[in-house]
């Protein structure tokens, strides 16, 4: 839908209870507002009620600051929690990588293409086997080498140079796209709800390095990958998306590979891009993805 109004995305979450949609419906339509489309989902396990909202403001008498403030009051007096976005903003998103650069290739891609609305101002890598590819989008490379069996005072001091980055170019997300360090869990507390990794769905079953020749050793028939926000408790953050693809014996390790590295690409960008769209609202241990 076209328009030159201003656009919002509205996302909450609050205990379930009657006349919710009513009352944010009603409240978008007393200031001037109209709903473009909308999306709720009552949980009965957590008792909770989450909603997205797509609007635009066609009061110009109303402005920002006084949508966000009225809103305030009455999300203040149904304990919600609640984000309003500005539909048009792009989100500012910081891929890290090491040595495995598919999907970062691919987020690059999307992202120069027009189909991932974001700006990227920062590539953060362990190692500098991607800073070339980081030149050919004009996207600053940071280096911040971490050697093997580093102290855990280096380790500190590579993280608070990334936090530093991330407050620099006002990151709104953290994308792991193959970085292969394990983040402290300080710093997965400070990126909570805005880190998103992604992994080969074989974890735990086959750990350790090339995992697609161990799974092809025991005759998996299906491979896959998950895309899940990073917390302290590895590679078991609250899950995002999925895919999978059925495999046979006819097969090689390579094969796997490709085909896995594939489906990570597509996972992640699917993860991703509902992120930036406000599509994820946390539910627990959980998600609620509004597609």
């Amino acid at each position: 839908m076209t328009t030159t109004h201003p656009q919002y995305i509205l996302t909450l979450s609050c205990l379930d209870q009657r006349g919710i949609v009513h009352r944010v419906s009603g409240f978008l339509a007393e200031h001037g507002c109209n709903i473009i489309d909308s999306a709720q989902f009552g949980d009965a396990q957590s008792q909770l009620f989450f909603m997205r909202v797509h609007f635009s403001a066609e009061d110009p008498a109303l402005p920002d600051a006084a949508l966000r403030a009225r809103f305030a009051e009455m999300a203040e007096g149904m304990r919600m929690n609640w984000q309003l976005n500005d539909a048009r903003e792009k989100p500012r998103v910081m891929l890290m990588v090491s040595k495995i650069g598919h999907c970062l290739n691919d987020l690059l891609f999307r992202y120069k293409s027009g189909l991932l609305p974001v700006e990227i101002p920062a590539i953060v890598s362990n190692h500098t086997d991607f800073y070339q590819l980081a030149a050919s989008y004009n996207i600053p490379f940071h280096h911040l080498p971490l050697a093997a069996g580093a102290s855990a005072d280096a380790k500190r001091a590579q993280e608070a140079r990334m936090l530093e980055i991330i407050k620099t170019n006002d990151i709104d997300l953290v994308v792991l796209a193959r970085y292969m360090q394990i983040l402290s869990p300080e710093l997965c507390e400070a990126l909570k709800g805005r880190a998103i990794n992604i992994h080969h769905s074989f974890l735990p079953s086959f750990k350790g390095a090339k995992p697609y020749y161990q799974a092809h050793d025991r005759g998996v028939k299906l491979i896959g990958a998950t895309a899940h926000f990073v917390t302290g408790d590895l590679d078991e953050g609250p899950i995002i998306e999925q895919g999978v693809e059925r495999v046979d014996h006819a097969m090689d390790p390579e094969t796997l590979t490709a085909i896995g590295r594939d489906i990570e690409c597509v996972v992640l960008a699917r993860a991703v891009k509902w992120f930036v769209e406000h599509r994820i609202l946390l539910n627990g241990h959980k998600t609620v993805v509004f597609k």
